[in-house]
């Protein structure tokens, strides 16, 4: 079967990709780098011809609200457009768990506005909803500096490592459209402070985190579950600190040495 990947390239993308050929299907990795950009058209009816699902992982490069949304109301658009041309009978997109309540960000309003577009497109579909990656657990550290130390609230997420992600995007992409929305989450919740205390520390990083429940994620005032999936995700096996293990910085033999 040939699956499109949009933004395979990318993080999750790649990892897509990867896993689809692994069970031997024709998939695409269409980005700028290919010569397919969906916010401008470019290649897409190339890139779409004789494909039966396509899987848009695309995302804005600038989170301001009306760059964000005009990326993805275009990219959705051409995207639509592209497909029904082409006779494509699954869209997967990847969106965000929590969307509809995080909508005081101009970059979420973005992805709720994609998300409507893809269920008015009449193109069977399905939206995976994930939560946060282990990999941008360091990003939320730094955004989240104030006068020299990290704070932080107590809302709680679910994050998982991308591995995980891709693999339930693949498995969406292979399977029937649900024509609705599906969640995928790590195996565990966290406070944010207290996955950011583990992050650093594992790193060695001396970056002092502070419980302040009136510090925001990304600009965002967040409840308590707001960035928490609902009782009917799909859970990841891979846990925090596994993965914090396995990807610490490993020490050459001659690190250290004097020459």
């Amino acid at each position: 079967m040939k699956i499109v990947v949009i933004g395979g390239s990318g993080l999750i993308g790649s990892r897509v990709v990867a896993r689809l050929e692994r069970l031997g299907h024709q998939a695409v990795a269409a980005s700028p780098r290919s010569g397919v950009n969906a916010v401008t058209g470019e290649g897409l009816a190339n890139a779409l011809e004789g494909a039966q699902v396509v899987v848009d992982l695309a995302n804005s490069p600038s989170f301001e609200a009306d760059a964000a949304m005009a990326f993805f109301e275009s990219a959705g658009r051409n995207l639509a457009a592209a497909e029904v041309r082409a006779g494509v009978n699954h869209h997967v997109a990847l969106s965000v768990v929590g969307t509809e309540g995080l909508l005081e960000s101009g970059y979420f309003r973005a992805k709720m506005a994609q998300e409507n577009l893809i269920q008015g497109s009449g193109i069977p579909y399905t939206i995976v909803r994930a939560t946060q990656f282990f990999e941008f657990i360091g990003s939320v550290a730094d955004f989240s500096m104030v006068d020299g130390v990290v704070r932080a609230p107590t809302a709680q997420m679910q994050p998982m490592v991308s591995d995980d992600g891709a693999a339930a995007v693949a498995d969406v992409a292979l399977a029937k459209p649900a024509n609705g929305m599906v969640e995928v989450a790590g195996p565990e919740a966290f406070q944010i402070d207290e996955i950011l205390r583990k992050y650093l520390a594992a790193r060695s990083d001396p970056r002092k985190v502070v419980t302040d429940d009136n510090a925001t994620y990304f600009g965002l005032h967040l409840n308590r579950r707001s960035l928490m999936p609902g009782a009917g995700a799909r859970l990841a096996s891979t846990r925090f600190a596994d993965w914090l293990r396995d990807s610490a910085p490993r020490r050459s033999a001659a690190a250290g040495s004097v020459h």
